[in-house]
């Protein structure tokens, strides 16, 4: 077991800032993990996945330690289901592909979004009318302070929008081990949401399935959203706000073409890309610290940017939302 020391975390980081951290290493197993928390006592310790939603804006004083842990497995089924656990440091993307190829339904509109399996319950990921609180069974879970292992179920998870317990209650307490999905084996299309039906109609697709609904969303982002290993970027730096009915009312009536979706308890979700560009932030750039031209809800690293001119440039955006409509964003990724 190797501990590196003063290393670079831009590799580590879909942002690509360069920051530093005082020592580094990776886990396997929880065995390894035990042994470095063992000889690490008294660091600051940062556990890292696939680094797809941080920004660092600072280099960091302790022992960053990377998930590693692999594995993908089918446990159990029944009449309608395939129960599949997953190690937290498996590639998202490939667990999709993987399900795809296994005629595994249910998980196909989460195409392409960056990442590792362990961040998909912590952020209850979501995209294209899909969240992973639906598909989501049970996880494995490592108190680092009990030095024990804990099964959360989906009700002990208590996900919301773009959150769990893990962000909120057990906020750097627990490194996710592994996670189990309860999958499909006889597919429920869901289509409806943004512009899958389109691209399904531009790819001339005669037969629904999962494949083809995966390559639509593949399209979309592929087409909306830029490749972190060209452009550094966390994907969507904002989460969606949601607004009473009467504030979205009053919006409506003074800006006729803003976008809303109702939620459950009826409140209105916004839509922050919209908000943002009509703040006139789409495309812009100051140094190598930008907001993408195509999706103004994604901010850019062009090249050498600092994690701290990022931020900042969050912080404006946060203010002329505000300003202009009264609405607050509030940030997806996660600043260190």
């Amino acid at each position: 077991m190797q501990v590196q020391e003063n290393i670079s975390l831009r590799p580590y980081n879909t942002f690509g800032i360069d920051a530093k951290a005082k020592l580094f290493s990776s886990f396997r197993n929880i065995s390894e993990l035990r042994e470095y928390i063992d000889r690490c006592a008294g660091q600051n310790k940062l556990i890292l996945g696939g680094g797809s939603n941080v920004l660092f804006t600072k280099d960091f004083d302790g022992i960053v330690l990377k998930n590693e842990i692999k594995g993908i497995e089918k446990v159990k089924e029944d009449d309608q289901h395939v129960y599949v656990k997953a190690g937290a440091g498996e590639n998202w993307h490939q667990f999709v592909l993987y399900c795809i190829e296994n005629n595994l339904a249910g998980i196909e509109n989460l195409s392409l979004i960056p990442g590792n399996v362990g961040a998909s319950p912590m952020q209850n990921i979501g995209a294209y009318g899909v969240e992973i609180k639906e598909l989501f069974y049970e996880l494995k879970a490592f108190h680092l302070h009990e030095r024990t292992n804990y099964t959360f179920s989906l009700k002990d998870c208590e996900f919301g929008y773009r959150d769990s317990v893990f962000k909120r209650r057990y906020k750097d307490q627990f490194v996710i081990v592994n996670v189990t999905y309860r999958l499909n084996k006889i597919p429920t299309f869901n289509t409806s949401y943004g512009a899958i039906e389109q691209e399904l109609e531009k790819m001339d697709v005669k037969e629904l399935s999962i494949r083809t609904i995966s390559q639509a969303v593949i399209n979309i982002r592929s087409s909306k959203l830029p490749d972190p290993f060209q452009i550094g970027n966390a994907g969507s730096f904002f989460k969606n706000p949601s607004v009473g009915k009467e504030k979205f009312e009053q919006l409506r009536s003074e800006f006729p073409s803003i976008v809303g979706y109702e939620n459950p308890d009826h409140t209105v979700k916004l839509a922050a890309g919209w908000l943002i560009e009509q703040c006139g932030w789409k495309g812009y750039r100051n140094g190598d610290a930008g907001v993408h031209a195509k999706q103004a809800l994604v901010l850019v690293n062009y090249g050498s940017a600092k994690g701290n001119e990022i931020y900042t440039l969050s912080e404006s955006i946060i203010n002329s939302v505000r300003e202009k409509f009264d609405v607050l964003l509030d940030r997806e990724v996660n600043i260190l």
